[in-house]
């Protein structure tokens, strides 16, 4: 397990790399911050983390100086992992809890005072996390990661990427995805227009991932969409080889993925994400109100290619969307 000085000392810089003027803060008050990240296993969220670390300090808060981050790690299968790590957060009396779990926010929102800064949120206001982007109203704010035309960005890139596709499998577990059935309305809108039949791909639990994904694949010219969700990040490495076992084309939300060996990406820049946290966690600890600071969107989103998954499956990737690519894995 990596704890917090570990990812400070990873980010390589020190406090007299930054500029005096983002320095100048008051020495003498520990300000304690707590953050719910995912699996300590996993590099995804580990770089979320450590982007919004990179944030703290640009903004002049230092570990053990002027602030101190609780960091607890809820990713991972077991159920009461989750709330028992809140508990425990919660009793240290943190002024803000930054956290891109969904359950999290609702039990925090239920449970406690705490004001909540949320980093890749899908659909906060679905969720009933806040009133409206623009006016939160609520004890939570924070920066989304999902927005409704992303449902057919998904299934453009995934149809540009192999022309065959005709079928697309929605693939999630819905007690760690409640946002869900926005995202299934977003992408069942757009698939008419690239000829595409969507089917609804309910997983319960990881040891039926391999019936469930062996199941579309029955069926000829059928991909998969899997939109971002724990169970996702929890399982990554077992999905990307079900999907590559019954040679089901997949898109996915997040690069990180790609680079584990699934096929290719397109979504936000969530490092970027959780780095902005920072600026309104500073904005709290100044005196602000998470209600008074409205949502944002993701303004910087990716796309990534792993041509050795491609290869794999037999297809060709396109020249023009190599060309708009951020990242090709060779």
């Amino acid at each position: 397990m990596i704890g917090r000085r570990d990812f400070i000392r990873l980010l390589g810089g020190t406090a007299a790399a930054w500029p005096l003027a983002a320095r100048a803060q008051q020495v003498g008050r520990i300000r304690r911050i707590g953050v719910l990240a995912g699996s300590s296993e996993s590099p995804r969220a580990r770089s979320f983390t450590a982007a919004f670390l990179q944030g703290m300090q640009i903004l002049g808060w230092h570990e053990d100086q002027n602030i101190r981050i609780d960091i607890r790690w809820v990713g991972g299968s077991d159920p009461g992992r989750m709330q028992t790590e809140i508990v425990d957060l919660i009793a240290r009396k943190p002024e803000v809890i930054v956290t891109g779990h969904s359950v999290a926010i609702a039990q925090l929102l239920r449970t406690a005072s705490i004001p909540i800064v949320f980093a890749g949120i899908t659909d906060p206001v679905s969720q009933g996390f806040v009133k409206s982007l623009a006016r939160p109203q609520s004890n939570a704010t924070g920066f989304a990661a999902y927005e409704a035309p992303l449902g057919g960005k998904w299934i453009e890139t995934l149809k540009e990427l192999w022309p065959n596709l005709r079928r697309a499998g929605v693939l999630y577990e819905p007690t760690t995805a409640p946002y869900m059935p926005g995202i299934l309305q977003s992408i069942t809108t757009a698939a008419p227009v690239f000829g595409v039949e969507v089917v609804d791909v309910q997983v319960r639990d990881v040891s039926d991932l391999d019936s469930v994904v062996s199941k579309p694949s029955q069926q000829p010219n059928t991909g998969m969409i899997v939109p971002p969700a724990l169970f996702v990040q929890t399982h990554t490495a077992l999905l990307t080889a079900l999907t590559a076992k019954y040679r089901l084309p997949t898109i996915y939300a997040f690069r990180s993925i790609v680079a584990a060996g699934g096929l290719i990406c397109y979504g936000p820049d969530v490092d970027e994400l959780w780095n902005k946290a920072a600026g309104y966690v500073d904005r709290i600890l100044r005196g602000a109100k998470p209600g008074d600071l409205p949502v944002q969107t993701p303004t910087k989103f990716e796309l990534a290619i792993n041509l050795k998954t491609a290869k794999a499956l037999g297809l060709d990737v396109p020249p023009s969307l190599l060309a708009r690519a951020d990242e090709v894995i060779e």
